[in-house]
């Protein structure tokens, strides 16, 4: 049974983006999703929010110099899981993941709708994802 009430960050500079992506996540009927257009909005929620995300998904642009994604994310205790996108443009180099990962990146400029049905089908099973994780210097 699919958990509907998952608590979802969206994170991406461009207004369109974080519509887009949101409109999937309601198409899938995941309503609790938080957009938010800067790093330093990404941040206060994740450090100050009293409930956990279950799932972080972020434009890697974003973090570009300012934040190795990679390691905030890795123990955060009030982040589940998290999805980093567009990692091509960011220049992030990837790593295989060791099937323990909670972190996953994709080249793709945005998730697609066939993309998020898997994540959150792994995200709903408590499982890692399987796939690829950044790994910044």
């Amino acid at each position: 049974m699919s958990n509907k009430a998952l608590r979802i960050l969206i994170a991406d500079e461009q207004h369109f983006q974080r519509m887009r992506i949101e409109r999937l996540f309601n198409q899938l009927d995941y309503y609790r999703v938080v957009p938010v257009h800067n790093l330093a909005e990404l941040l206060t929620l994740v450090d100050y929010g009293g409930v956990p995300f279950d799932l972080v998904v972020i434009n890697a642009s974003m973090a570009e110099g300012e934040l190795n994604l990679y390691d905030f994310f890795l123990d955060h205790p009030q982040v589940h899981h998290v999805l980093i996108y567009d990692a091509d443009v960011a220049r992030l180099p990837a790593v295989s993941a060791d099937g323990q990962q909670r972190i996953q990146v994709i080249q793709a400029s945005v998730p697609e709708l066939p993309f998020i049905e898997r994540s959150m089908a792994i995200i709903e099973s408590r499982q890692p994802f399987v796939g690829t994780v950044i790994s910044v210097s």
